[in-house]
């Protein structure tokens, strides 16, 4: 089996991963039939609309397509294909960064009416596909403090399944420690802090994120090599890097795949997991992020899987679902390198 064969049937977990920016093409050109305006229905133009020129320009699209997610039954076909395209993948569990305040506060739904459309598509997708989807409510952060705090009013009136809470958008010009008040709130209702810190700004970022939001895992952290200092503690004290190499590439946070700090991150024994971020927008998939972490860090199938169980320990599991989950990596992965005993009957 090559070794995009064995990634693609690998089952898999996914930690840093945008609901909106999850709708492939056929989702968004769904969408945008429903409610013409600036996103271009035909799926050849969206190719095009998706060509970003930097991380500013990427923030303009995502939120025009974020525009288009305007009523509840929005939201739920919108999550309900986007769990069945995960689920192609083999991804068994997802925490999906949801971005409530789009469609709360801009379209007019209430938080009601958003919450009871992501749950009921989520029972309808793990019943329908077997993918168990947990939510992470995302502050966009070029709003300011005040989608911060509109988004922790939100948190009362959302189920168990929420289970983070975290920060997007631009880091230029967005300090991290002005949503302290906001993650302090969050924090005490039982969330885990999950900000987005280092892709487009340098480490002090990250540390901002770390001492200030106490993050728990950081969003990308593509800067943290470039402090050595801030590595170590990284490392000692296993804070969980979600990396996301296409996107860092097409949002010009680096300059090529080859220059991706990824390998210095696992050189140094840092907590690496690997993920899509927003992946049709990106041209990527889940699948193909695996394949180009494998190629630059020089993984056989087997370092491939033990990449695979480091994100399931990463993420918010309870004991039980994590255990079962490395149990069936283990499984699939015995079963690929295991010799064909028929050849020698």
């Amino acid at each position: 089996m090559s070794l995009a064969g064995f990634i693609a049937g690998l089952p898999k977990a996914e930690l840093h991963v945008h609901h909106v920016g999850s709708a492939s093409p056929r989702i968004v050109a769904g969408l945008a039939e429903r409610h013409p305006g600036t996103v271009p229905a035909d799926p050849e133009a969206l190719r095009e609309f998706f060509t970003f020129r930097d991380f500013a320009h990427f923030v303009d699209v995502y939120l025009a397509v974020a525009a288009l997610v305007r009523d509840g039954e929005d939201v739920r076909m919108l999550t309900y294909e986007v769990a069945a395209d995960m689920a192609a993948q083999n991804i068994r569990y997802a925490e999906l960064t949801c971005t409530p305040y789009s469609t709360v506060h801009d379209a007019g739904v209430p938080i009601e009416a958003y919450v009871e459309a992501i749950e009921d598509a989520r029972v309808a997708a793990e019943r329908d596909h077997g993918v168990r989807l947990r939510w992470i409510y995302d502050v966009p952060g070029e709003f300011g403090v005040e989608s911060a705090m509109e988004t922790v009013g939100y948190i009362p009136h959302s189920p168990s399944t929420l289970i983070g809470f975290g920060l997007g958008g631009p880091e230029i010009g967005v300090p991290r420690p002005q949503f302290k008040p906001a993650f302090d709130a969050a924090r005490a209702q039982g969330l885990h802090s999950v900000p987005h810190a280092g892709e487009t700004t340098g480490p002090q970022t990250i540390w901002d994120a770390l001492e200030v939001l106490g993050a728990e895992r950081i969003g990308h952290g593509t800067s943290a090599v470039q402090d050595h200092q801030l590595m170590q503690h990284l490392v000692e004290n296993r804070i969980p890097l979600e990396v996301c190499p296409t996107s860092n590439l097409a949002t010009r946070a680096v300059a090529s795949l080859d220059e991706h700090p990824i390998r210095a991150m696992y050189a140094a024994g840092a907590v690496v997991s690997v993920n899509s971020d927003d992946p049709p927008m990106f041209g990527t998939t889940l699948n193909r992020e695996y394949e180009i972490a494998a190629e630059l860090l020089g993984l056989d199938t087997l370092g491939v899987a033990e990449l695979a169980k480091t994100t399931v320990h990463a993420a918010f599991l309870d004991a039980a679902e994590r255990s079962a989950l490395l149990d069936e990596i283990d499984e699939y992965a015995a079963k690929q390198v295991e010799p064909d005993r028929s050849s020698l009957l």
